[in-house]
């Protein structure tokens, strides 16, 4: 049986336990750093990367996750058993309380709505009647959300035949060059040759910032002056990544301009020059959020679906927040995957997103005391 059937079969019927009541601090926002500080305070760790998890690699894996998600599932056990203390199956404001928990717990409106009209159903029809079983339905319902939430298409377009072009996308201070640091960091570890493109020409310290990382993780950075043309940047890029026999090109760009209008403008000539040069590149557009913004990078998220095609997401300082209900809003409200979560501040805890993994370190003490 799988993780996730193992996930799934622990709330089927059962009854849990009370969780700890363990207290959560506030996690702020985006910390707007430098760039050497943001340099500095990733730690590298020895540990290399496999694209096949031998048994022991995936208890590994599973562990970091529930190590990630410790804040996130402390914070929503508590609430939610301080909520269901007080469950009435008959009285519509317990309900709305509910709505309000997980609204908070940055769920998103069509998630919350799925959920609270689930568990009024089954109150209904008379399958919930205690605390115990108003828990087993909410989080039955939330897990299997969570393994919709993200299809097939969250896997990684790498290009087998070729170059790998990955452009990565999202406003400042959300991550993004760190992220770029951290892919290169794991592919060379794999034995492979990368190449980075500066292509945020914008931000002052930007190009500089990943000069520092490429030195750092021992990848090739292709730039300009600070002003100069992004796309002529990407053009440099590819061509050096060519003429080096590079397996990944991992290009930077712009967070901020005078207005969205030109920031989108630079975007979509980017990759305009991309798909000149290689036709079915980008093979992936990944859009950077951090997480412990929460609904203000679901309202990011939608502003970049908008006005460009977005492959996939990815989430960093997950271990930040106190809030995991961020993927169910982006899985429901906009149907873009969830490729990449970041678990920590170390070069590897950069982990490509598994639906199982996450659940279950959301909801570990809940599975671990019904299994």
């Amino acid at each position: 049986m799988g993780l996730f059937d193992k996930i799934k079969s622990a709330f089927t019927g059962a009854e849990t336990k009370d969780q700890s009541t363990e207290e959560v601090k506030d996690i702020k926002a985006v910390e707007d750093s430098s760039a050497v500080k943001d340099v500095e305070e990733v730690v590298e760790s020895p540990v290399a990367k496999d694209t096949t998890l031998e048994p022991e690699d995936t208890k590994r894996e599973t562990e970091q996750y529930e190590k990630g998600l410790k804040k996130s599932r402390v914070s929503f056990t508590r609430r939610l058993n301080e909520l269901l203390a007080n469950f009435r199956y008959e009285d519509e404001e317990f309900f709305e309380e509910l709505e309000d928990l997980l609204i908070e717990s940055d769920v998103g409106f069509e998630a919350t709505m799925h959920i609270a009209d689930t568990l009024r159903y089954e109150s209904k029809v008379q399958n919930v009647r205690s605390m115990k079983d108003a828990e087993r339905v909410i989080v039955q319902t939330m897990v299997d959300m969570y393994g919709e939430s993200n299809p097939d298409h969250h896997e990684f377009n790498e290009n087998p035949d070729g170059l790998t072009v990955v452009l990565f996308v999202g406003v400042n201070g959300v991550g993004k060059t760190t992220t770029i640091a951290k892919m290169a960091h794991q592919y060379i570890d794999k034995g492979k040759k990368v190449v980075m493109a500066a292509g945020d020409t914008f931000r002052a310290g930007a190009i500089e910032q990943l000069h520092v990382w490429g030195d750092r993780v021992g990848a090739e950075v292709v730039s300009t002056k600070q002003g100069g043309d992004p796309a002529a940047v990407v053009f440099d890029g590819i061509k050096t990544a060519r003429e080096s026999g590079a397996d990944i090109l991992l290009i930077d760009t712009a967070g901020r301009l005078q207005n969205k209008k030109n920031l989108m403008n630079e975007l979509e000539k980017m990759k305009r020059v991309i798909s000149r040069e290689i036709p079915e590149a980008p093979h992936e557009t990944l859009l950077v959020l951090d997480a412990t913004t929460g609904q203000n990078a679901l309202n990011q998220a939608k502003i970049f679906q908008e006005t460009t095609q977005v492959s996939g997401i990815v989430l960093t300082k997950m271990d930040g927040t106190a809030k995991g209900g961020i993927v169910l809003a982006i899985g429901k409200e906009l149907g873009i995957p969830v490729k990449f979560v970041g678990l920590g501040e170390t070069m590897n805890d950069l982990h490509s997103f598994d639906t199982e993994k996450f659940a279950y370190g959301l909801f570990k003490e809940l599975i671990e005391q019904t299994a």
